[in-house]
């Protein structure tokens, strides 16, 4: 039994209606025996939903993402919400996110949304120059309009969403345009992810790829805006809502000695349980593959899954820490982030090499630009 228990599901397994240039999804089931499991059942979706409520004490979170998780059907939603509501003997608290492309969402979508509290996150990659460029149809055509007619929509019925941005080799080169275009439109909530290359492949080589040198440059153009949209608040307060950008914000938290919510923050991974399409779970969205399988809903328990993930060593192998990392004045801002952008290996006697992150000299120019202002911020909140 757990307290709080979070599920991210793929209803739709990695099955899109677009062809980002960069999904890391598409290229991490490409690298499995099976490559798609398709559409989620419903029986295979209450055996979870049930399995899970029991497991949970006080708190379960339900998140869908993909591939495309809308296109599971919207019929799929509201029977997976009203097995919930059945099954929920436990009064327990429930809560329900989707991460989606916003690419194709009938009228019908938001009033559903709307009524069961939904927290939508749009991927959204800036203008029509920075989001069309890597992010378009089956077709090859850009996906813009439509996705900030989607965007429209929530703000008409009242939903709550933010914004999930990729920063790739293009877009790093234009945080700025980037910050002001979000700003204009009122997407005031946003998270910007690096853009991950391909499994196998050498990092950096790609057309797309996110180098070092211009992530450290995108992350302290980006502070500079946000900073002084603070500044400029702080001094002639507003009632223009203040831009949140994940990332700065859990760097701020640490610096006021509170825990980061985000797991690549954290220096460990955390339990996490991601539900492929067929039952089968995993420790993670980055390691949705056949050799980090715990086991499958249908068949095993949370409690014997749990096991697996101890017998794999997936948490076990997270806390490792270069030397050079134990040795930086900034591990208590960075902690080597997520180790999929590490070396993470086995050895033959069980123990762990982990190396430093690709980004790492992106992190430690940035904080040495940003960490007294950072600090100034902190200050200005606790006033």
């Amino acid at each position: 039994m757990v307290d709080t228990l979070h599920l991210l599901i793929k209803p739709a397994s990695g099955n899109c209606n677009m062809r980002c240039s960069y999904c890391f999804y598409a290229d991490e089931a490409c690298s499995r025996e099976i490559q798609s499991y398709g559409i989620m059942e419903l029986d295979t979706a209450q055996t979870l939903i049930e399995k899970a409520l029991d497991y949970a004490e006080k708190r379960c979170t339900f998140t869908f993402q993909g591939g495309e998780p809308t296109l599971a059907g919207l019929s799929y939603y509201r029977a997976f919400t009203e097995i919930v509501k059945k099954n929920n003997k436990k009064k327990i608290q429930t809560e329900y996110n989707i991460q989606t492309n916003g690419y194709r969402m009938g009228e019908d979508w938001f009033p559903f949304l709307k009524e069961n509290k939904f927290l939508v996150g749009i991927s959204l990659d800036g203008g029509r120059d920075c989001h069309d460029r890597l992010r378009r149809d089956a077709k090859g055509e850009g996906t813009f309009k439509p996705v900030m007619k989607t965007i429209a929509a929530l703000k008409k019925h009242g939903i709550e969403f933010n914004i999930l941005t990729v920063v790739t080799g293009y877009s790093a080169g234009h945080a700025q345009r980037l910050y002001s275009f979000f700003k204009k439109q009122g997407l005031y909530c946003q998270q910007y992810i690096e853009c991950l290359d391909p499994i196998g492949e050498i990092q950096g080589t790609g057309t797309y790829s996110l180098s070092p040198e211009k992530y450290g440059l995108f992350l302290k153009s980006l502070f500079d805006c946000w900073y002084q949209d603070i500044k400029k608040k702080a001094g002639r307060p507003s009632e223009e809502k203040s831009v949140y950008i994940r990332y700065f914000e859990n760097l701020a938290a640490i610096l006021k000695g509170q825990a980061p919510e985000l797991c690549s923050l954290r220096g460990v991974c955390g339990i996490q349980w991601v539900a492929e399409a067929d039952g089968s779970l995993y420790p993670c969205d980055f390691y949705a593959l056949d050799a980090w399988r715990l086991g499958n809903i249908k068949n095993n328990t949370f409690e014997e899954m749990d096991a697996k993930r101890e017998e794999l060593g997936f948490i076990r192998g997270s806390r490792i820490l270069p030397k050079e990392c134990r040795e930086c004045p900034y591990l208590v801002l960075c902690r080597n982030g997520c180790r999929r952008l590490c070396r993470t290996e086995k050895q033959v006697d069980g123990t762990y090499i982990r190396g430093k992150n690709y980004y790492c000299e992106a992190y430690k120019a940035f904080f040495a630009y940003a960490l007294p202002r950072l600090q100034e911020i902190v200050h200005i909140w606790e006033r």
